[in-house]
């Protein structure tokens, strides 16, 4: 017998655990290398475990739901094994029993469709609950600790003293019985509770200030009408809206460098480079991957590094990589219609673009009243390090370079 290990993949410095989602294989079954076995999910991307080698699956060692560090190992493989073949002794062995196929016997019916992943057999023993009364929503019907966290949800509307016999099968996430005023409890994502965690240490941290400013969008709309077909012909991307707000900002941020900068402690860093976070949603949440030396891009460049963000936002393919570090963002509202708000600053950046959706407007040009397509900015900042002059003219700037795009072929 040749076993080779299957670990976790090298996590980020910042990233002290990732938690495993669902195993795409199960013990016994014949894998090939490189295939996908399972996704490990930590608070800032989706990582894919592939086969280190061919051969059979023979055990896994950290099932569904479990919690996993750096390095750790998950899995075993067997390199000389057969698939279908009996299974492997280590599956009887109770202290070896993976996590995925074998449950604490206090927490488990026995049955396949019984069986709770370690975090759910936890709670269901500390509330006196067998998952044999819980139907699991995890692969094969394994109990998941959002199963278990619905169940107890649903017995504590039972009333004392009914019989256990009368717990309902629950599903999960279930909502709570509660006639025309259902609820239900879903456990945070860690990327969502990341998110969370972070807002409140921005919030709390920065002295957040906003300012307003609208722009007329008219002249970059008729600069892409011009060169919309020759631009998706040369370079086989479209001509949006954002390389400009990129180019925008990087010309505003050049002018006053505070913008770009952050706090570390009493010292001010006033970063030389210009790695412009890009908000992007993804089924999973907010995520802002960055463009690495934005100053340096072209519009078609910024243009096709943006698609590849979406795409791999969709498909939460992401790396680690890719959204670590940044100087300054933008978070375009305008794309799900917003016409207003206030963005909040991404630690340790001190500022933040806000775009919204173009609309026409009723202005006065000259003293008369004309039709524009409008376009609100705002943009958050971190009082402490920037004044209110700074960020007034930083959107300015930003202002005066999409109302005449010409000022950034110039740098005026």
């Amino acid at each position: 017998m040749a076993i080779v290990e299957v670990k976790v993949p090298q996590l980020s410095e910042s990233i002290a655990e990732a938690t495993m989602l669902n195993w795409k294989k199960k013990p016994g079954e014949a894998v090939a290398v490189d295939e996908i076995l399972i996704e490990i999910e930590t608070d800032k991307v989706v990582l894919e475990v592939p086969a280190p080698a061919a051969g059979v699956l023979s055990e896994i060692v950290q099932g569904d739901g479990a919690t996993v560090t750096t390095e750790q190992v998950i899995a075993k493989i067997d390199t000389e094994a057969v698939a279908g073949a009996a299974a492997p002794a280590a599956a009887a062995t109770p202290a070896a029993a993976p996590a995925a196929v074998a449950a604490p016997a206090a927490a488990t019916g026995g049955n396949k469709g019984d069986v709770a992943m370690p975090a759910a057999a936890k709670l269901l023993a500390e509330n006196k609950l067998s998952a044999a009364n819980v139907a699991g929503s995890g692969k094969d019907g394994r109990v998941t600790k959002g199963d278990a966290l619905a169940a107890i949800a649903a017995a504590a509307a039972i009333p004392t003293g009914a019989p256990k016999a009368t717990l309902p099968q629950v599903a999960a996430p279930a909502p709570q019985n509660l006639g025309d005023r259902p609820e239900q409890r879903v456990p945070m994502t860690r990327l969502r509770a990341r998110v969370a965690e972070r807002l409140l240490q921005s919030q709390s941290t920065n002295a957040i200030l906003t300012t307003f400013n609208e722009v007329n969008m008219a002249p970059v709309m008729e600069l892409r009408k011009k060169f919309q077909d020759a631009f998706t012909k040369e370079h086989g991307v479209k001509l949006g809206f954002m390389s400009f707000f990129v180019k925008a900002a990087v010309h505003a941020l050049k002018k006053y460098p505070v913008l770009n900068a952050s706090v570390d402690g009493n010292d001010i860093i006033y970063h030389g480079y210009f790695d412009i976070g890009i908000a992007v949603g993804s089924p999973r949440g907010l995520v802002v991957p960055i463009l690495r030396n934005a100053d340096q891009m072209s519009f078609a460049d910024i243009e096709k590094k943006i698609a590849e963000f979406g795409k791999k936002a969709a498909d939460g393919k992401l790396g680690i990589e890719e959204m670590t570090g940044g100087t300054f963002s933008i978070s375009n509202g305008g794309t799900f219609g917003s016409m207003m708000s206030t963005p909040i600053i991404n630690p340790p950046q001190s500022a933040i673009l806000g775009v919204h959706a173009t609309k026409d407007r009723a202005v006065v040009e000259n003293g008369q009243v004309v039709v524009r397509p409008m376009n609100y900015l705002a943009m958050s900042y971190d009082h402490r390090i920037i004044d209110g002059r700074e960020a007034v003219l930083g959107l300015v700037a930003m202002k005066d370079a999409l109302e005449d795009p010409s000022r950034l072929l110039f740098d005026l």
